[in-house]
């Protein structure tokens, strides 16, 4: 039974996600981008309509991916939440992703100048990861408001680190100042 349009599109998005993961974006077309996951540009327009309705789809499964990463980790028994932070940090940071995230931060500046094609990639951006990382604050503890405070504060500092790493390639500098970082949130070890 073949599936639905929905399906299809999935599929599509997932490797076109693994394709940019693998070779980054960098004068990326999408008779390119199609040749190398088995479909025209034809069809790419048909299931998302533009070239950058599909980079925010890419954005939008990329971050959903990181978010169901964090989940999992949290979940592995006898993992600390300071070790679950790592373990994160090190996946959102590995050199064969650097193209998503120059993507995802391209991306969000198109969209806060306002260029509608871009504009969607701003849905969630906060609010998708506060969910999550607030229920994991109060279930270690935190009163609601400290636990969406930290939520956000964690939130800020991570993107704000892994543009750092972006801009400066600075890998050890960046390293430690998640350190630094994560005994501050977290307190001594």
């Amino acid at each position: 039974m073949p599936g639905t349009d929905g399906d299809r599109r999935a599929q599509l998005v997932d490797a076109a996600v693994d394709h940019v993961a693998a070779h980054g974006i960098a004068d990326v077309s999408l008779r390119r981008l199609g040749a190398a996951i088995g479909v025209s540009h034809r069809m790419l327009i048909h299931y998302f309509g533009s070239k950058e309705q599909l980079l925010v789809e890419i954005v939008r499964t990329s971050e959903r991916r990181r978010r169901e990463l964090l989940s999992q980790l949290r979940l592995e028994p006898g993992l600390s939440s300071v070790e679950a932070a790592r373990r994160l940090w090190h996946r959102l940071t590995d050199p064969g992703l650097a193209g998503q995230e120059r993507l995802f931060f391209e991306l969000c500046g198109q969209a806060l100048r306002g260029r509608p094609e871009a504009v969607p990639v701003l849905d969630g951006l906060v609010s998708d990861w506060l969910e999550p990382l607030v229920a994991a604050e109060t279930a270690a503890g935190a009163d609601p408001v400290s636990a969406r405070n930290r939520a956000r504060f964690g939130l800020a500092t991570v993107r704000g680190l892994l543009l750092d790493l972006l801009a400066t390639g600075d890998r050890a500098g960046v390293d430690a100042a998640l350190e630094e970082f994560l005994r501050l949130y977290y307190g001594p070890e």
